[in-house]
């Protein structure tokens, strides 16, 4: 068999994803509303309230909260982008913050000062003609919506976000290209408050709740991309999943079923993104369980008519499960996503398992399924990374897992055919950990000086990994072996 050409298609779109409320900072500048994970703070509270099990709509003096000024990108940005046009990014995934437009979410007119920053950091990007790809919503609720509203298990969110987002739309129209609606939709069903503001009170039916926001949040997205095809046809709008292949832990049967079923709690969210209704499965699963989708009239058809135009997709690891539930009592708990332990794969310094043939297997898995393009927005390797006497970092770990993953990648496109526009490494430049809330949990190219007790510079240093992503993309993938 001859060696692969690693080329990848031209116009492949090479870069790096942030979200504002790890990256931004600025927490209270320019006019800015407070923000859910604002009040998400670092240490052993982090997770309780990140779940909604803590009902804490404040800011405790005692607490350290890293969102609040992130890694300073809100006074950095033209220095960060520069950056990525030196490695040679062709596209720069970041968020919008919300509340930086619509500090409660109610007011009748944006905040223009939040709408004039992100025209400098669009106008930065077209500069060195990075396209921006924009999520709407990366975990960012204002708080005052879950303070009045209960966050995203009231329906009225639906129009506040439709308001928020055709305000964006217009004014970023002919800048932005590729917009996601919610950033890992099928993040409500494990931490509820980071992912939709929601709040678990005593007596709630959790379950009932998560998908009373999963749905509002799937009515708007499906809004926001109609009204986003009529502001700009060219404008090309996705969803988003927190992907990852589920392997059976044997080949009995009853692991078989267990590993479909994890999977298709995420399918079943992007079925109606992608393909415009529930599934069979999703609404008979509900429906043993009691649990009723507020479904309101017109629903059904505006899902229906308005599905996305391509599927983005997060991917770290895959993931095991069994049928036997003794065996499930030995999970690891370094990712969100519950998991066995693979006796196959590595793991990271934080416990996520590193599976890069798992990425084809996950990519082949959804262009099976849906048919439409897939954009990765987000794959890399958390590592706490040493800064050596004379500057220097040097982080082969990290060039070796990014280059196994694009190896797998480019064989799902060249020999499987399947269809991928793109790659956005997580963290490009070091931000701060969603999970932990740590910053030496670092993905990015780009060391910043910054420590989980929030001390240091914020002054930027490449590591090795900066100058070999640069090579690859300014090779589109030819220097890959």
């Amino acid at each position: 068999m001859s060696e692969i050409n690693r080329i990848f298609p031209e116009g492949f779109l090479w870069g790096g994803a942030t979200a504002a409320n790890q990256y931004e900072g600025g927490y209270d500048a320019g006019g800015k509303g407070l923000s859910s994970v604002d009040l998400i703070p670092h240490g052993k509270e982090r997770m309780r309230i990140a779940t909604g099990n803590i009902d804490q709509l404040s800011i405790k003096d005692e607490c350290f909260y890293p969102s609040h000024l992130g890694v300073d990108f809100y006074n950095r940005y033209e220095e960060d982008i520069r950056l990525m046009a030196e490695m040679g990014f062709k596209v720069f995934r970041m968020s919008l913050n919300w509340a930086r437009i619509y500090p409660t979410g109610e007011e009748a007119e944006p905040n223009e000062e939040g709408l004039a920053f992100y025209d400098r950091v669009f106008d930065t990007c077209l500069k060195y003609d990075i396209e921006p790809l924009v999520t709407l919503c990366h975990f960012d609720v204002p708080v005052a919506t879950i303070e009045n509203f209960g966050g995203w298990r009231n329906r009225k969110m639906i129009d506040l976000f439709v308001k928020y987002s055709e305000t964006v739309l217009r004014r970023y129209k002919d800048k932005v290209k590729y917009w996601l609606t919610f950033n890992e939709i099928n993040m409500i069903l494990h931490l509820p408050f980071m992912a939709a503001g929601v709040v678990i009170k005593e007596g709630d039916n959790k379950l009932q709740v998560c998908y009373e926001a999963v749905h509002h949040e799937l009515v708007a997205s499906a809004m926001v991309t109609k009204i986003a095809h009529e502001i700009n046809p060219a404008i090309q709008v996705g969803c988003m999943l927190a992907a990852g292949r589920t392997y059976p832990n044997t080949c009995h049967p009853d692991d078989v079923w267990a590993a479909m079923q994890k999977d298709n709690e995420g399918y079943g969210l992007i079925d109606v993104q992608s393909r415009g209704a529930y599934p069979a499965f999703l609404l008979k699963e509900l429906e043993r369980e009691g649990i009723k989708i507020p479904f309101a009239d017109g629903d059904k058809e505006l899902l229906k008519e308005h599905t996305v135009d391509f599927i983005s997709i997060s991917y770290y690891a895959s993931r095991l499960t069994s049928g036997d539930k003794e065996l499930l009592k030995k999970q690891t708990d370094g990712n969100v996503f519950a998991t066995m332990k693979n006796p196959y794969l590595e793991a990271s310094q934080w416990g996520w398992q590193i599976d890069p043939l798992g990425l084809r297997i996950t990519l082949n898995s959804m262009y099976d399924r849906y048919q439409k393009p897939i954009f990765i927005v987000e794959n890399g390797l958390g590592a706490n990374d040493v800064v050596e006497e004379d500057g220097s970092i040097h982080d082969d770990y990290r060039i070796e897992y990014l280059r196994q993953h694009l190896l797998t990648m480019h064989d799902a496109i060249e020999l499987d055919g399947v269809e991928v526009m793109g790659y956005t490494s997580w963290g490009c430049i070091d931000l701060v950990s969603a999970s932990t809330g740590e910053m030496k949990k670092r993905y990015g190219y780009v060391y910043v000086d910054r420590d989980n007790e929030g001390n240091g510079t914020f002054n930027r240093s490449k590591k090795d990994s900066f100058f070999w992503y640069k090579e690859v993309i300014g090779t589109n993938g030819a220097c890959l072996k």
